[in-house]
């Protein structure tokens, strides 16, 4: 492929990163940035793009969560207005379209979800009633789940907003407590406003949680190949069997379904990969979730199939069932 002044070949321009405007979008998205200086020599900027996730003011169950932060960056990459683009892997829909490339997944951040609350609260100090914001469908579930394992009843309330609007909540009284990710608070610095970080297993996170997704255009085999410097592959593994089990239960990111894949050492080898799944109802009456231990797997193949065989066995335990019961 020839290189010119509007092909990302070409020399004589920055690489151009498309990115939400968000605080935390331009974050992980200055990170990402100064990692592709320094793998590539090239100078990258920052185009700011709106997306729809970022202007509805809806709920994202309501709105369908799938897609909404990324169709935006997607159709820039696409028209050429950007080089490449950062998502936040969980933001992304299952299916990769075929003009589009996943160019590199890097090492993953914690994938873990916090709780921020009033007093320096744990989630087992929260007081019977506790009102506990989140937005996602996924969180009620295990919440409230987890609530009723220690015996008490809390109150979950669908918010909105960025991280400042969500902790502001619980810093002007309004809510008891908020559950966010922990990778993007450590990704804006706010690591300090933890009060308590969720065990996975009480909370599974989101498939892909924690993980972010550089994504170009399928034609641009040249930046494709230098982006693909900055993937880890056992990230790349573990997320491809979340989002493979997350397919299968054709669930999108708004629906109540979490997945972790662990890479299990022994000593220095990772030679074990441990993938959970969990689906339930948002009042957390009914979870199903199982797990599955086996080989680490040799290639994309081998893990799209570990996920789509848990999911099965998932649907075999009632999963169907479950998220039908939400949405109806």
């Amino acid at each position: 492929m020839k290189s010119g002044p509007d092909r990302p070949g070409g020399l004589d321009r920055p690489l151009r990163l498309g990115t939400r405007r968000s605080k935390l979008a331009m974050s992980q998205s200055g990170h990402v940035a100064e990692a592709v200086r320094r793998l590539t020599g090239r100078a990258v900027e920052l185009v700011e793009v709106t997306t729809y996730g970022d202007v509805s003011r809806e709920h994202l169950a309501q709105i369908g969560g799938t897609g909404v932060f990324v169709t935006a960056l997607r159709d820039a990459l696409l028209r050429g207005e950007v080089d490449f683009a950062v998502h936040s892997l969980k933001d992304l829909p299952t299916a990769q379209p075929s003009d589009l490339v996943l160019a590199a997944v890097p090492r993953r951040e914690d994938p873990r979800d916090v709780l921020v609350a009033r007093d320096g609260l744990t989630f087992e100090q929260l007081p019977d009633g506790a009102r506990v914001g989140t937005g996602s469908p996924r969180r009620m579930a295990q919440l409230n789940a987890y609530a009723r394992v220690l015996g008490k009843r809390i109150e979950t309330v669908a918010i909105r907003g960025n991280v400042d609007t969500r902790i502001g909540y619980v810093h002007a009284g309004e809510l008891d407590a908020v559950v966010l990710a922990s990778a993007g608070l450590r990704r804006i610095g706010r690591s300090d406003e933890v009060t308590d970080f969720l065990a996975v297993d009480h909370v599974l996170p989101a498939p892909g949680q924690g993980a972010l997704a550089i994504e170009c255009a399928a034609d641009h085999a040249d930046l494709a190949a230098l982006l693909a410097g900055l993937d880890d592959p056992h990230t790349r593994i573990a997320v491809t069997a979340e989002r493979s089990l997350l397919a299968a239960l054709e669930a999108g990111c708004s629906a109540p379904v979490g997945a972790l894949a662990d890479l299990l050492a022994d000593g220095q080898i990772v030679n074990e990969m441990r993938l959970r799944g969990v689906v339930g109802t948002t009042d957390g009456s009914a979870l199903v979730q199982l797990s599955t231990t086996g080989p680490v797997p040799q290639s994309y193949d081998e893990a799209m199939a570990l996920g789509r065989e848990l999911a099965d066995e998932m649907l075999a335990k009632g999963a169907a069932g479950l998220m039908g019961e939400r949405a109806s």
